[in-house]
């Protein structure tokens, strides 16, 4: 039976998915695939490359660059995460992502975009770091409202979590039986319906899609949860949630903040190591 790895999203939240991968590198714990959605993608990338660290690091490093992330790169590139920058001057020359190690590790790993002419998800595969495989990852991280579209094979991309924040099912479909998901919202946690749907409306005329998605993403993020929720009752599905909520903004470069998350994902990461061995096992 094949057991895979599942990544929520949420921007800085992911720095708590991030310690406890670190901490599992550090065990030598292995899945047989992974699949990660907008910040669980970008984070989660080098849990294949074996970089210890690495997401914590470059982040710390870059906090005060207004290249990297902020409204200063929203207003001056149209990306509230630098396009040019964040996805391909960082992982090549500022703190490079080991392309190698990621390519010799068997182990395949997913994204999830979402193609905003359909409305629908899309789960690539992403087998090199090369040119494409980062516009690949640009793609999954790329928010609504504050990202321009990514041009991919004929098809233009978004955020993955628009459509599918906890692709369970699918990777179940893809034949990864039991699995290992880590959520960066606590358990008990529910989506409210978005305020602003109107924004997605008025801004996003040309891509009606968008709207029509983040309109019905409330009912369909909780709507996996409860599914979520079933197949860890059924025993295939292991469920890692913060004990409480992170307090960090998706986009807040705050160190002492992102220092702090990071260290209560190594600390529940390291206390579930046993757990997480015993589950693969068996």
């Amino acid at each position: 039976m094949k057991n895979g790895l599942i990544l929520e999203g949420g921007g800085l939240r992911s720095l708590f998915t991030a310690g406890i991968l670190d901490s599992w590198m550090q065990a030598g714990i292995q899945f047989d695939g992974i699949v990660g959605v907008s910040g669980g993608a970008l984070f989660g990338c080098n849990f294949k490359s074996h970089q210890i660290g690495r997401a914590l690091r470059y982040n710390v490093k870059l906090k005060d660059d207004p290249r990297y992330m902020g409204i200063r790169s929203l207003i001056r590139t149209g990306d509230i995460v630098g396009a040019e920058f964040a996805y391909h001057v960082v992982p090549t020359e500022i703190d490079p992502f080991d392309n190698e190690a990621f390519m010799n590790d068997p182990t395949p790993f997913y994204v999830v975009t979402t193609d905003i002419e359909t409305g629908e998800p899309c789960y690539h595969e992403i087998k090199s770091f090369d040119y494409e495989g980062l516009e690949w990852m640009r793609a999954t991280g790329s928010m609504p409202l504050v990202s321009r579209p990514v041009p991919l094979n004929g098809h233009l991309y978004l955020d993955g979590g628009m459509t599918d924040s906890l692709p369970l099912k699918a990777f179940q479909d893809m034949g990864f039986k039991k699995n290992v998901v880590i959520l960066t919202r606590e358990r008990g946690y529910r989506k409210s319906p978005s305020k602003i749907i109107w924004m997605f409306r008025l801004l996003c005329r040309k891509y009606p899609k968008i709207a029509e998605v983040m309109a019905r993403r409330s009912d369909a993020y909780n709507a996996q949860l409860d599914y979520l929720l079933d197949q860890e009752k059924a025993g295939n599905t292991f469920l890692i949630f913060p004990e409480e909520p992170l307090g960090i903004g998706r986009i807040e470069l705050n160190e002492a903040q992102m220092r702090r998350v990071h260290k209560i994902g190594v600390d529940l990461g390291i206390a579930l190591q046993s757990k997480i061995e015993d589950f693969l096992k068996h």
